[in-house]
């Protein structure tokens, strides 16, 4: 009893030496989660979801210091027990960079066990650059072909379907339910915060499309006062070298413009954006024109500040003409057959289409600080073509996941989840299909002083058409034992070396299953016929690197990042269209080692069908291959004195090798005394540097690939009776056999605090340059450009 009174006479006392309060952010009032707030005399706290501590505190005064990723630390001097209001921001030159890609949460960049890089706004933006494509193209090791984009030589060219590498944004796949490839015009660019590049396989977190890597962008948060940012820019195209190129006695022009406003009130806040953009086309017949409408409106209850719900929408347009196959290497800006479509031998078309994505969601942190995070999306995809109405297509895709996350207080963090995804697709081209996908994943880090080490498994159920087999695993090498679902690992280490030195290295292994394009489409244009093959099953592969990240400062306010990392990607089951002879009525390919080949064709011949008939393209699951390599980069942002200095640097080495030594597939390679994988380079050189002076910028790119040593052997040659698929290839790959080499030029002038005039160069020295065979690139185009920011 003596106790009990002894302590009811001491609370009072005890309450009265407490001091707590509040942290929040300077500019939007918002409160600060999981900053530190440490003592003199040694009482530690952390700030809960709604910003709030509480330090008991024995004497005073005393010092608290705040510490916050991100901000800037902060020290209060207390004198007495009280509430405090502490308010921090950002450094007025913020060097340091922070993705959430690699592990679903904030990292520095630095202390992420895998290679990354990050592209901001200001680059795409000053650079006039229209589409995410024309984006990511600009950091090492990446290369787009055609729509298609290759990480580290882990793709080639695929006709448009599927697609190695995943698309994000924020945080959900943007992969199409038909083709299974990302439509990289219909992201808002002019929302995102960053562009991040995670390379190698990244399947343990986000699934099916990330055996190649990652390309995520996120929706930047609005602040209270509210931001409003415009672009216009409208540009023209040079005319080429070759005069045989230019077809138009009109110079071709392009135009684009967007507008964004986002603002965060105390309760909800909002962001919305508008895009248009038009272009005549440097091609015969391929204009373009395209508009988007987008946003997010977000909603934090005032009695429940740890909850925050809203829902992203994403309505684009576009009416577009193209073409891949040229009529000649001499007029390689004119489509096969000619630019009249109710002539049934050109091969150009045109399609309209709408992109369409509604993503409720929600985000809450439990009384134990434990969050959980529920993303969902409708994604849309129609494709009209409006050439050859049998060639349209209708995509929807229903995603779900659900995510429980718990960080520690050193940095440790366990991340679990469940993704359901359903996916129909409405086509007279490849058919009527759906497909459905269920994965459970969970991720472990633990942070042990210097060392950081990452282990993470997911277990994909997947299924089309009622069919399964897709997600079978095999346990054993006899085939007899096996589960419905496909395991796939992660692991990876980082180690803070010394202060600015970082060693990584990480393993991961990857799935992707085929797309209904690709097991289903059944087509022709001009001479190429595509045919269908169902029986295609899933590839799988990993990825594994060695890194070290050194950091470099000069002064307080530019930090240089010098990155080196060896890597490897292997490859089983790739799948790949692959030139043959087929029975047009079955679909089936005829073996050409058979001793019945020779009569099969025959027997199809006295049918009815011609040579023409018979000749084309199917996806099989051709390629066992592996990828080596060495890749360089250094990036920097920051000042050195009154100038801002910006870099985006980096050399990457490939050796990407064929590992399928049958005879009658080597045969397929246009150097058939090669290994190396068609359509890859073996050397990528990637560079952007900007400099800013009292509001003059300039800026310069440049782009090289050496020379694509494989492509298919059929694009070179005869197919039959001086049929050609792209006549004249073989003359223009020995003409061409240097790589590519292209200069990008950019001047900028920012007045009135708001307001930059630029005027951009692309291909500045007017270079001829292929990315895939027949795709002959824009000649030098010029852009004049207006941003404004309020």
């Amino acid at each position: 009893m003596k106790n009990v009174l002894l302590l009811l006479f001491a609370l009072p006392f005890y309450a009265l030496s407490q001091t707590n309060g509040l942290v929040i952010d300077e500019e939007s009032k918002e409160p600060i989660y999981g900053a530190k707030i440490i003592a003199s005399s040694g009482e530690k706290a952390l700030s809960d979801v709604d910003g709030s501590f509480e330090l008991n505190i024995e004497s005073y005064p005393v010092t608290l210091i705040v510490f916050a990723s991100t901000y800037i630390n902060d020290t209060i001097l207390v004198t007495d027990p009280r509430s405090i209001m502490v308010t921090m921001r950002m450094p007025v030159q913020e060097i340091k960079t922070v993705v959430v890609t690699a592990g679903r949460r904030d990292q520095d960049i630095e202390d992420v066990p895998i290679s990354m890089e990050i592209i901001r706004p200001e680059l795409y933006d000053n650079k006039g650059l229209a589409n995410i494509e024309e984006a990511v193209d600009q950091s090492p090791g990446v290369y787009a072909m055609d729509g298609q984009v290759s990480i580290r030589g882990g793709s080639g060219f695929a006709y448009g379907a599927g697609s190695r590498v995943l698309l994000l944004w924020n945080g959900i796949p943007m992969l199409s339910g038909d083709a299974g490839d990302a439509k990289w015009t219909s992201i808002p660019m002019e929302c995102a915060s960053q562009i991040e590049i995670l390379k190698g396989a990244s399947s343990v977190l986000y699934g099916s499309g990330a055996l190649n890597g990652i390309i995520s962008l996120r929706e930047r948060e609005p602040g209270n006062k509210g931001q409003a940012r415009f672009k216009v820019q409208g540009g023209f195209y040079d005319s080429p070298k070759r005069s045989t190129l230019k077809w138009w006695s009109k110079t071709p022009t392009f135009y684009q413009g967007e507008a964004y406003y986002g603002k965060m009130h105390k309760k909800f806040g909002y962001t919305v954006s508008v895009n248009g953009y038009s272009n005549d086309g440097f091609r015969e017949g391929e204009t373009e024109d395209r508009g988007r409408v987008s946003g997010t409106l977000f909603f934090r209850p005032e009695k429940l500040k740890s909850l925050k719900a809203g829902i992203g929408y994403n309505l684009y347009s576009q009416k577009i003409g193209s073409f891949i196959i040229w009529q000649s290497d001499t007029f390689a800006y004119n489509p096969s057959g000619g630019a009249d479509t109710s002539n049934a031998s050109s091969t150009l078309s045109y399609s309209r289409g709408i992109r369409l994505s509604i993503d409720p969601y929600v985000k809450f942190f439990d009384k134990k600080k434990n969050l959980h995070t529920l993303k969902t999306r409708y994604y849309l995809v129609t494709n009209e073509n409006i050439t050859n109405s049998d060639q349209s297509s209708n995509a929807r895709i229903l995603y779900g996941d659900y995510q429980f996350q718990h960080k520690w207080n050193k940095g440790t963090a366990i991340t679990l989840g469940l993704t359901g995804i359903r996916n129909d697709v409405v086509s007279k081209l490849y058919g009527d299909h759906f497909a459905n996908n269920m994965a459970a994943y969970a991720q472990y880090e633990q942070r042990f002083d210097k060392l950081d080490v990452t282990g993470g498994i997911r277990l994909e159920y997947s299924e089309q058409d009622n069919i399964r087999g897709d997600s079978d695993y095999y346990l054993g090498k006899d085939s007899t034992g096996k589960i419905p679902v496909y395991p796939v690992i992660r692991l990876g280490t980082h180690y803070q070396l010394a202060k600015y030195t970082h060693l990584r290295a990480s393993f991961g292994q990857g799935i992707r299953y085929p797309s209904v394009a690709e097991r289903y489409t059944s087509t022709n244009v001009g001479a190429l016929i595509v045919f269908p093959n169902p029986h295609l099953t899933a590839e799988t592969g990993w990825a594994a690197e060695i890194g070290v990240k050194q950091a470099v400062k000069i002064g307080k306010n530019w930090k240089g990042l010098i990155d080196i990392a060896g890597f490897v990607n292997q490859y089983d089951n790739m799948m790949e269209f692959q030139f043959g002879v087929f029975n047009p009525e079955t679909a089936e390919r005829l073996d050409p080692t058979s001793s019945t080949y020779g009569a099969e064709i025959a027997s199809i011949l006295g049918n009815g069908y011609t040579i023409n008939d018979i000749f084309g393209f199917s996806a099989v699951n051709a390629e066992a291959a592996r990828i080596t390599g060495l890749e360089l980069s250094f990036n920097s942002q920051g000042k050195i004195k009154q100038v801002e200095l910006t870099s985006l640097i980096g050399y990457t080495y490939m050796n990407p090798v064929s590992l399928n030594t049958d005879s009658a597939y080597v045969a397929t390679f246009s150097d058939s005394g090669s290994t190396v994988l068609k359509y890859r380079f073996k050397h990528l050189i990637k560079a952007d540097v900007e400099a800013k002076w009292k509001g003059i910028s300039l800026g310069f790119s440049a782009r090289y690939n050496s020379y694509m040593e494989n492509i298919d052997k059929i694009f070179e040659e005869e197919i039959i009776d001086g049929l050609y698929i792209l006549p004249g290839l073989k003359n223009y790959r020995k003409e061409n056999n240097r790589g590519n080499l292209v200069f990008d030029a950019r001047i900028g002038y920012e007045f009135l605090e708001h307001y930059r005039v630029g005027f951009i160069v692309n291909n500045l020295f007017n270079e001829e340059y292929v990315t895939r065979p027949g795709d002959v690139k824009a000649p030098r185009n010029f852009i004049f450009q207006l941003q404004m920011k309020f």
